[in-house]
């Protein structure tokens, strides 16, 4: 039996990493525009990582990680997004892939996460439009065709189910409109549509994986209360279940489909239809989340002529049995490990962890090392979960991954909320130099992952025969 490793690394986007906005013929993203405000810097340099990959290759590399999940940026590769390709994006992307694996660590492709490339966003209004839908569909086979011998793990859309509430307007590409529920639901459509072209695409090459991505809401009901039971389960289905179903099925729940058919959304289903008839070779390789934090609802605080897909922000109340990050998101690694347990108890698939860390205000003061602690409690307390329903509920996890594990702004251009083990030396206002800083859960974590590395290459559960 030839036997594949656990996958252990870090996971980015371009946007929140790259930098170079302007050089070497990338065309501007949504996030290019985005201006700096007193919290928050905009995105033209990130990390600048186009310049530093490099150095941060040999650190993920000395802390022991195998496996990095990155963003091949759409403006990059296709500068106004449905034009001529830029063949200098492309060659970035293939020296950088080489590179990666000259150090013996896995490239994880994501084809799309929300950075839409400004002119599809102003010309058509980005995922909303049929025609950016079949842009990037275009823009994918290119890059599938391109690295398809390099990279064996493919994700089409981070975080696909955030088109399926509020956030689906800015992830989108959406600038202009009502932001209607008409409107989210196409852009949802549009993007499991995109989903099913992609995915059959992918399966016509017998090396690759293709994965649906969600962000997994873990919820909870705030009382015993019927009424706090159904609207909880009302909600993870809407927002969790519906696409987790249908990456998995090729089927989307009865439940939202019943809901689509008594409110006007028939077209859409009948349109996401005739794509799985048209590309019927769909059915994720695996399932990939991210995961940060768990939350509670109160059915007291909805109304109930408003959609599922609201209940969870609408319903939203702090859990007081749970500690909370510096940036109010709840702490909770048994909610890890029952998320991984109950996908793989639905669905029978792999399952990714593609995204899990917590986010910190740290400062360094150029000379001690920064004693982030507090990384190491939540990173060792999720991974033991983790393991936990690996060996005890026999789930099949094929890797982990911690979100930006060298620091990188956050989606709203924060560097202050830092998730990294390795400090980069800069602020909102300056760049300083840029420099990364190990921490203290950078050391840590290389020795951690090692131990459960061993522990896990004696499951053979969570490895599969090549």
């Amino acid at each position: 039996m030839v036997k594949k490793r656990f996958l252990w690394g870090n996971s980015v986007s371009s946007m929140q990493t790259e930098g170079a906005w302007n050089i070497a013929g990338k065309g501007p993203s949504v996030y290019d525009i985005k201006q700096a405000s007193q919290e928050q810097s905009d995105f033209k340099i990130a990390i600048d990582s186009y310049h530093k990959y490099k150095e941060d290759f040999v650190l993920m590399k000395h802390a022991g990680m195998n496996a990095y999940r990155f963003q091949i940026s759409w403006s990059r590769v296709i500068p106004d997004g449905d034009g001529a390709v830029n063949e200098q994006g492309l060659k970035f992307y293939e020296q950088f892939i080489d590179d990666l694996i000259a150090q013996d660590i896995t490239p994880i492709v994501c084809l799309y996460h929300f950075d839409m490339p400004l002119s599809l966003a102003q010309r058509f209004n980005g995922l909303i439009s049929d025609h950016v839908r079949e842009a990037f569909v275009r823009f994918a086979k290119i890059v599938i065709d391109k690295f398809a011998k390099k990279v064996p793990y493919w994700i089409p859309i981070n975080e696909q189910n955030c088109m399926t509430f509020a956030e689906g307007f800015g992830n989108s590409g959406y600038l202009v409109g009502e932001q209607t529920l008409t409107e989210l639901y196409k852009i949802a459509n549009n993007s499991l549509i995109a989903y099913v072209e992609i995915a059959d695409y992918i399966h016509h090459f017998s090396n690759l994986k293709v994965g649906g991505m969600v962000a997994y809401q873990e919820i909870y009901p705030a009382s015993q209360l019927p009424n706090d039971v159904m609207y909880t389960r009302k909600a993870m289905e809407f927002i969790n279940e519906d696409f987790l179903s249908f990456f998995a099925t090729g089927k989307r729940s009865p439940e939202v489909i019943k809901y689509m058919q008594k409110h006007g959304f028939t077209q859409l289903l009948d349109e996401l239809e005739q794509a799985v008839l048209n590309y019927p070779n769909i059915t994720s390789d695996f399932l990939a989340f991210s995961y940060y934090y768990s939350l509670v609802i109160d059915s007291n605080l909805i109304d109930n002529k408003r959609a599922p897909n609201t209940f969870m922000s609408d319903g939203h109340i702090a859990n007081v049995n749970l500690k909370t990050s510096d940036f109010g998101w709840q702490i909770d690694a048994i909610g890890f490990r029952n998320t991984i347990t109950k996908m793989h108890n639905r669905y029978n698939l792999p399952i990714l962890a593609a995204e899990n860390g917590i986010g910190a205000i740290e400062h360094y003061d150029g000379k001690n090392m920064i004693n982030d602690d507090y990384r190491i409690a939540y990173h060792q307390e999720h991974i033991n979960e983790m393991c936990k329903a690996i060996e005890i509920d026999g789930a099949n996890v094929i890797g982990y991954l911690g979100w930006g594990l060298i620091d990188i702004p956050s989606s709203k251009g924060n560097v202050e909320k830092r998730y990294g083990l390795v400090y980069v030396n800069r602020t909102n206002k300056d760049t300083k130099d840029l420099k990364r800083i190990p921490k203290k859960s950078y050391f840590w974590f290389k020795k951690f992952i090692a131990e459960k590395d061993t522990q896990l290459s004696q499951k053979g559960e969570v490895y599969n025969d090549d």
